[in-house]
């Protein structure tokens, strides 16, 4: 199996379908379990690997792993989250420039595919942040932007500022995205869709509910992220105590009975197939998990599979959504006293 290529939204770059991602490379992975993990990725023929410069040592093991084989590689990392000191955080024009010299330093490159705001900051202007990135594209340290954890309005704004100055666009989103998390499909991924902007889920497993090894009693199984006291416990013990998670791990159980895949292929393949999904990225911590991952490619889930996946894990999309889903215009909807009892004249 191959992975395939899609464009990168609104760029002429082409990324694998599925993405690498290394958060565990030296948390959960050691530096050889990781050049492993790598080279199978590569084998099977993706090429986008996804870091960020508080990833602990990640860019210092890519840039190690990498060595002898860069160009095959679009090598994305992130900016913004606390490094240290009070200039050490943020996305202002002195840490954007601090962060990706230290960045392509730890990599051992010359520059950086694509470079993230690892999320939004509230302090700093935005144009000065996006003046700032489209000079490092200019100089050449970074080929494309992205951003990572906005909020729809934020998108948007960061988009319309970039265009009306003449920047370099936005070309990425880098949401939470699963079949336990669907927040994204209020605003974000609609503005994506209609925008060009590539979306890379992170967390496309709900960090391991979705891969059925958790069962809603309280014994958890040994040697996984609940257990054992990652950067992800914490939010992983949150979402098994929420009982609509286990439901819908119920659910990718029963599809993947049915489909013979393993359920963490069919949580994926789901989320492969989203309108406006780009490339979800995948974080094993072992050479194993990687290769139950990558096979959620090639295939597609039938409509009442995936029926019964949107189902068990729908969100209310909330206003002014639900109301223009039923009374918006073009939607063929009749008004409110179209449906009130008939009544009869006196």
């Amino acid at each position: 199996m191959t992975l395939a290529y899609r464009p990168l939204g609104h760029s002429g770059l082409q990324v694998s379908e599925l993405a690498l991602g290394t958060v565990t490379f030296g948390r959960e992975a050691s530096e050889a379990d990781s050049r492993l993990i790598l080279d199978r990725f590569l084998d099977a023929g993706g090429n986008l690997v996804d870091t960020a410069n508080v990833y602990g040592v990640s860019e210092d093991i890519l840039g190690r792993v990498l060595r002898g084989r860069r160009s095959r590689v679009l090598l994305a990392t992130k900016v913004g989250q606390p490094v240290g000191g009070p200039n050490g955080e943020g996305v202002s024009r002195r840490h954007i420039h601090e962060a990706i010299d230290s960045s392509l330093r730890r990599l051992d490159t010359d520059w950086i595919d694509l470079y993230h705001i690892h999320c939004w900051d509230p302090a700093t202007p935005l144009e000065e942040t996006l003046s700032t990135l489209n000079d490092l594209v200019r100089t050449g340290k970074v080929r494309y932007l992205g951003v990572s954890n906005f909020a729809g309005w934020q998108l948007a704004k960061a988009i319309g500022v970039a265009a009306r100055a003449g920047w370099e666009p936005i070309v990425s989103l880098t949401p939470q995205y699963s079949l336990v998390e669907r927040g994204v499909e209020r605003e974000l991924l609609p503005a994506c869709r209609s925008e060009g902007v590539a979306v890379l889920p992170w967390s496309p497993l709900g960090g391991g509910i979705l891969t059925g090894k958790y069962g809603p009693g309280p014994d958890l199984p040994a040697d996984t992220r609940a257990t054992g006291w990652t950067n992800n416990t914490a939010s992983m013990l949150r979402r098994l105590q929420d009982e609509r998670n286990h439901v819908i791990a119920d659910v990718v159980k029963q599809v993947a009975g049915d489909t013979g895949h393993s359920p963490a292929q069919v949580a994926l393949n789901w989320l492969l197939h989203r309108d406006g999904v780009t490339a979800p990225i995948l974080g094993a911590r072992t050479v194993a998990q990687l290769e139950d991952n990558l096979g959620a490619a090639g295939w597609s889930l039938d409509p009442e599979h995936v029926t019964s996946l949107d189902d068990a894990s729908q969100i209310a999309l909330g206003y002014p959504y639900d109301w223009d889903a039923s009374y918006g215009i073009r939607q063929g909807s009749k008004p409110d006293r179209a449906f009130e009892p008939e009544r009869t004249a006196p």
